[in-house]
């Protein structure tokens, strides 16, 4: 469902637009497979897309034969998990090298505390309700990054809870006693781990209802290759929009706009947000790691 007004092909580019940059498989917390949120996107009218899974670049092959067999140009990315204080930060990375070896550790670091803090969890929720680990990993494609949403999917398989929204509003909670603290490097580390794998890097839904990030922090994410910010996302709220409108527009950065589509997993829907054939352009011509599949 695109919403955005869609705009024509700079010169020299060989992608079209519509351009959502943010989706999710079954890699990691989405309910679908690659391909599957390939042809999502192109249902919605979307010709070029990104699959962004949390800390895993293994969707990556399914999903750019997929496009490509749909006319579809793929831009490979990830969403790298990274944390300031109390407050998750994610950052969007395009068009990396996925076997640099820095950002290889760095996600082999999160996954495996994603994996250690998932069991732990399952142990805790299981003296209380009915749910062994047998029960998260029916809920799990091969070689996902296992999540909270797995635990959430199989809570509502039991019949625990109705949905994953109530999982996480309760049993999942940061303040429930069942909750675990994940791993997760600083946001500069993250920054500096994508932009020094080739990689452009972009802050997710940053104008949330946590509040924008403090500036002396956002300052010092720019010197380590910060390039933008994703600031067309349903999450995004005033009067922090405008703040980094403004920050954006003083800075030249690049601004993209996207769904953060979940299949099931959420109510976003492709292209419900897109990224202006410009910003894609600079993207593009910004990476070093990688390159985007063309049909």
């Amino acid at each position: 469902m695109v919403t955005d007004t869609d705009s024509e092909e700079p010169t020299g580019a060989r992608f079209r637009g519509p351009s959502d940059l943010h989706l999710h498989s079954d890699h990691s917390d989405g309910t679908e497979p690659p391909a599957a949120v390939m042809a999502a996107a192109y249902r919605a009218g979307l010709r070029t897309a990104a699959l962004t899974d949390h800390d895993t670049t293994s969707g990556w092959a399914e999903a750019a034969e997929a496009a490509a067999s749909l006319g579809m140009t793929f831009l490979p990315g990830m969403e790298l998990s990274a944390r300031h204080e109390w407050r998750s930060v994610h950052v969007l990375g395009y068009l990396f090298d996925p076997d640099d070896g820095d950002l290889r550790a760095l996600t082999d670091r999160i996954r495996h505390s994603r994996l250690t803090r998932a069991r732990t969890m399952a142990e805790l929720i299981g003296r209380d309700y009915d749910l062994s680990w047998a029960d998260i990993e029916d809920q799990t494609a091969a070689g996902a990054t296992v999540g909270r949403p797995h635990l959430a999917d199989a809570l509502v398989a039991k019949g625990h809870v109705v949905d994953r929204g109530e999982a996480f509003a309760g049993i999942l909670h940061p303040g429930s006693p069942y909750y675990v603290d994940l791993y997760a490097p600083d946001p500069v580390t993250a920054v500096a781990a994508i932009a020094g794998a080739g990689g452009v890097p972009i802050i997710a839904h940053p104008a949330g209802r946590a509040g924008l990030l403090p500036a002396r922090l956002v300052q010092r994410m720019l010197a380590a290759g910060l390039a933008g910010f994703e600031l067309g996302h349903r999450e995004n709220v005033e009067p922090a929009l405008t703040t980094l409108r403004e920050l954006v527009a003083r800075e030249d950065l690049i601004v993209t706009g996207s769904s953060d589509y979940h299949g099931l997993g959420k109510p976003n829907l492709p292209g419900e947000h897109t990224t202006g054939d410009d910003m894609v352009a600079r993207i593009v011509d910004r990476a070093t790691g990688s390159a985007p599949v063309f049909p």
